[in-house]
């Protein structure tokens, strides 16, 4: 017999990429993604306390009112999951869909486009290359907000090499990458 769920909590079979790449971010698990909850997820990955402080408000305070189920806005910042989708900014790779989806064509351009000096991963340039290439005119807010995204992607995935290896870019759009890091980053914290 399949279990019901319950309300408020996140059922990942349902969600859309875009929704799953948030939901690491539900420390709770309860739709909602507050300031401390998103300063948590960055700590939980690896990123220290000024990092994490920074991306927290920055990232809580351009989502929440997007993401609301109401007019009047929250003075705790939540990020609502079921609607994240409305957050959606410019200048981006359009891997995700207007409602979230994961896009695999586009995923798959990002690498027949940009990735020159290996099939199946993007060097610093690379990256660089395609941001500038997804910007859209007059859209500050959106270039910033990828710069933003892209160089904290880079600063936590990159290989050996630099590069960005594009099954950690998979995972990152699917959130599954940051459960990785998690896991990488306890483990490494347990004393031996």
């Amino acid at each position: 017999m399949e279990e019901e769920s319950k309300p408020g909590q996140l059922q990942m079979d349902n969600m859309s990429a875009l929704q799953q790449h948030v939901a690491f971010f539900d420390r709770n698990k309860d739709g909602k993604i507050y300031p401390w909850e998103t300063y948590k997820g960055f700590r939980a990955i690896g990123f220290n306390k000024i990092i994490s402080l920074l991306s927290a408000v920055f990232i809580n305070m351009t989502l929440s009112y997007p993401t609301s189920h109401s007019k009047i806005p929250s003075l705790l910042f939540p990020i609502y999951v079921d609607n994240i989708h409305r957050g959606k900014h410019g200048s981006d790779s359009e891997v995700y869909n207007n409602e979230g989806g994961f896009d695999p064509n586009k995923f798959d351009a990002i690498f027949n486009k940009h990735a020159c000096t290996y099939p199946d991963r993007l060097t610093y340039e690379e990256m660089q290359a395609m941001l500038k290439g997804n910007r859209d005119v007059n859209d500050i807010f959106g270039r910033i907000a990828a710069k933003v995204e892209w160089s904290l992607l880079y600063k936590l995935a990159k290989n050996k090499e630099g590069c960005l290896e594009k099954e950690a870019m998979r995972g990152l759009y699917d959130g599954s990458l940051f459960e990785y890091f998690e896991n990488q980053h306890s483990a490494s914290a347990q004393p031996r």
